[in-house]
């Protein structure tokens, strides 16, 4: 199998032409402010797996600051993501015009992939990196023993598919990171209570949630319980589960998130 068509480091210059997905402490520089602040809580977000000595795919790598973090812990990381030559996964509202909207995702994913690489040079990091949709996983690329998804599924049309991709050239644990989905008020409470409905709604629960009247989310699709991705891991052979909770904090807000972990192996 061929060497994989790895992405030529780039030389960012100026810090005006990124866009940072994430609060970063960046050498040479200094904080730069992002939507997450992951810094001191990224073993959490990690489910407390190990990642030294590890060949770890980070899908949806953005700024790269968990990327840069890992490589701290001990691990070997490919970083794998969108560029403004592969589409986002848009909710395709009828008779919305989206042009411009893809036009202006397009240059934010520009300036994100330019601040990935600026800290990329500051950091000294040895990450490889590729781009390209989950969709469409180059298999040379693996094999790996790790692969992380963070904030990724609930903005795939497909998010089975994108982790049957992923997975299938991942040798022991894959790190699924979400946010938990929030009860959905008292009429639907009272509505499974008159039809008898025992499970939780946080145990296998997956809410579609593009609404036609408001055409609105346009670039996120689903909200996933833990218990769902658990489901999906074990049909696709990682059959020992862990779930934590943690909070992560978004311009300032604390959020409730989870992480599953799926191991390959007997139970």
């Amino acid at each position: 199998m061929h060497e994989p068509d790895w992405i030529q480091p780039r030389r960012i210059d100026s810090i005006d032409d990124c866009y940072f997905y994430h609060t970063m402490d960046i050498p040479n520089h200094g904080v730069v402010q992002g939507e997450w602040d992951l810094r001191g809580r990224e073993t959490l977000y990690l489910g407390n797996v190990s990642v030294v000595g590890k060949r770890v795919l980070e899908i949806g790598t953005a700024s790269g600051h968990l990327c840069f973090a890992m490589e701290k812990m001990g691990a070997t990381v490919v970083a794998y993501d969108l560029s403004p030559d592969q589409d986002w996964d848009i909710v395709p509202y009828f008779g919305l015009d989206y042009e411009q909207h893809i036009q202006e995702r397009k240059e934010r994913i520009h300036k994100l992939n330019n601040g990935f690489w600026f800290a990329h040079g500051a950091n000294g990091s040895r990450a490889r990196v590729r781009y390209g949709t989950v969709y469409d996983i180059p298999g040379n690329m693996g094999p790996f023993d790790i692969c992380t998804l963070g904030s990724i599924l609930l903005h795939l049309r497909d998010p089975f598919l994108a982790l049957q991709r992923v997975t299938a050239n991942v040798r022991e644990s894959v790190i699924v990171t979400d946010l938990l989905p929030v009860r959905r008020g008292k009429a639907l409470d009272r509505f499974k209570k008159l039809i008898g409905f025992q499970q939780k709604p946080e145990a296998h629960s997956i809410y579609f949630l593009p609404n036609a009247d408001r055409c609105a989310p346009n670039e996120t699709w689903w909200s996933l319980s833990p218990g769902v991705i658990a489901e999906f891991l074990q049909i696709l052979g990682f059959n020992r589960i862990t779930v934590t909770y943690h909070q992560q904090s978004m311009q300032g807000q604390k959020y409730q998130m989870y992480t599953v972990v799926g191991r390959r192996g007997m139970l």
